[in-house]
């Protein structure tokens, strides 16, 4: 799935060559955040998938329920290609990796829909509604799976109509909601901390009822901010990108007078 800009709805920019100060300035800055991004996703995937390839339910860290057989395989399946996409779209953001391997970018684009999203969005519709955290989480995670899939949808069918830069917005969005899974685990810690002194009050001394009250913030939180990031990320390219113009524009006035 490319992200070229597409030329034909935005004014044409010329970027700095790779050599150029400014190109290798451009990559130092990108370097910043997309070698933590991919070493972070690594680091997740190893510690989430190797207990579910064994394909041995007593290994699961979620409970599985015992009336639906379906729930472990589609645990299984959401996790195995949800690592795809987490790992593939870390390079797909990568606005380096996009323009120095084009070619790359297109087939992990691919890998990233139809080897993770589209199957792993599908398989979590029929796990989140089992979700033993409650009916706070049950309803946060399907919402976050269709969600999921309409951003991603979206994005393939921008890249299909060679609408490149909507592509590029959707895509940042799916991207988000990909990465939720692992900032929902820094959500978790975080309300489970300042829920653990009101147990004895306000959950009347039940520790579960505390921490599923926990996962049903965390669930909701990782995906809302993730998306309010993201949208704030898209707001501010377009911020700077019509200072740009407006600054051109104004340059060729002066000129013209």
């Amino acid at each position: 799935m490319p992200t070229t800009v597409d030329t034909s709805s935005t004014p044409p920019v010329t970027a700095a060559p790779a050599g150029h100060p400014a190109g290798r300035s451009r990559t130092r800055r990108q370097l910043r955040w997309a070698v933590p991004l991919l070493l972070v996703a690594v680091a997740f995937v190893a510690y989430a998938l190797p207990p579910y390839l064994t394909l041995d339910p007593s290994r699961s860290r979620l409970p599985v329920p015992e009336d639906y057989p379906q729930y472990y395989p589609l645990l299984v399946a959401h996790i195995v290609f949800g690592s795809v996409a987490l790992l593939a779209g870390c390079f797909q953001v990568w606005p380096w990796f996009r323009r120095r391997y084009p070619a790359a970018h297109r087939w992990m684009g691919r890998a990233y829909f139809f080897g993770g999203v589209f199957p792993a969005g599908i398989a979590i519709l029929g796990v989140a509604p089992f979700s033993s955290t409650g009916f706070v989480s049950q309803v946060g995670n399907t919402m976050l799976a269709v969600l999921w899939l309409a951003t991603s949808v979206a994005g393939y069918r921008m890249a299909r109509q060679r609408r490149f830069v909507e592509h590029r917005r959707w895509m940042i969005r799916s991207f988000a909601l990909t990465t939720s899974i692992v900032v929902n685990r820094a959500w978790v810690v975080l309300f489970i901390v300042l829920l653990l002194p009101h147990v004895d009050t306000t959950y009347g001394g039940d520790q579960e009822a505390m921490i599923r009250a926990a996962a049903g913030a965390s669930v909701w939180m990782s995906w809302v901010v993730n998306l309010l990031v993201a949208e704030w990320w898209l707001e501010r390219g377009d911020a700077r990108r019509r200072a740009r113009r407006t600054g051109r524009a104004a340059g060729h006035r002066q000129d013209a007078a």
